[in-house]
């Protein structure tokens, strides 16, 4: 009842903004990662702890202070502290270790502050920009960059939010920590490839604005509008998935080459 109204504004903004729609699925993989691993931490010993009442009325009182201050993410991720005070005053500390990453995961269903989020989104769609417009030269489009509006010869293609990566970041970054937990063993691997996942991104949709650019210059603005706009987005983002496979099949023949190497 005391987070009805977190659920509430979570779920509403995940419907309504693209940027966080994969808000959806991370309470739902959370949740398989706990049945997943529900061998471990079912098995464990229940120690109780009572230093979790605390950390749960620490929760409730970030509650407040985001409600005071207006500040939706301290509300929100008060939630994922009273459910770590939950499991530790119920369960105890080797419980809590063992779901520590399920728990910790939850947080890429909330959304950055607004002024994080502004902050990050404005130099990637210049970044995309840039890219974009020598990738135009170099295929001979005529283009000149105004901040991050490129100006063809009859047409003029603004990066907007959306084409500066951030939609496409915030999910794949999510996914690449749930891959990494899944199929790579290795700790270190996992943080290069959610780090491997910022450039994929940025790039992926520059390529997404050199296409926009060379269709509205050989075959009209109509053709870089409408469908073919959206249906670039999700192929820019499949393409990422497969980038992000592919870099941690590398890193696998890294580690291959290496083992034969010591053999040898």
């Amino acid at each position: 009842m005391l987070y009805a109204g977190i659920f509430k504004s979570l779920v509403s903004q995940w419907w309504s903004d693209p940027n966080y729609g994969h808000g959806f699925f991370v309470p739902l993989l959370s949740c398989y990662i706990l049945w997943h691993e529900r061998e471990h931490w079912t098995t464990l010993e229940i120690k109780p702890s009572n230093f979790g009442f605390a950390v749960m009325l620490g929760a409730v009182g970030l509650l407040l202070l985001g409600a005071l201050g207006a500040e939706l993410f301290i509300s929100r991720f008060s939630l994922l502290v009273l459910l770590g005070g939950i499991t530790l005053f119920l369960a105890g500390w080797k419980v809590l270790g063992a779901v520590a990453f399920p728990l910790s995961y939850l947080i890429w269903m909330i959304p950055i502050p607004v002024i994080i989020f502004n902050q990050i989104t404005f130099p990637l769609q210049l970044v995309a920009s840039r890219m974009a417009t020598a990738w135009l030269e170099l295929v001979h489009v005529p283009v000149l960059r105004d901040g991050n509006v490129l100006v063809l010869s009859n047409y003029s293609l603004e990066v907007a939010e959306a084409c500066s990566g951030i939609r496409s970041l915030m999910t794949l970054i999510a996914l690449a920590v749930a891959y990494g937990y899944f199929f790579e063993p290795r700790r270190w691997v996992r943080y290069v490839l959610a780090l491997l996942v910022i450039p994929i991104a940025i790039v992926t949709n520059a390529l997404r604005v050199l296409g926009a650019g060379i269709l509205a210059h050989d075959y009209g603005p109509a053709t870089a509008e409408g469908f073919l706009h959206g249906f670039s987005g999700w192929l820019i983002f499949v393409s990422a998935l497969v980038l992000m496979f592919l870099c941690h099949r590398i890193l696998l023949r890294i580690r291959k080459s290496k083992k034969e190497g010591g053999h040898a």
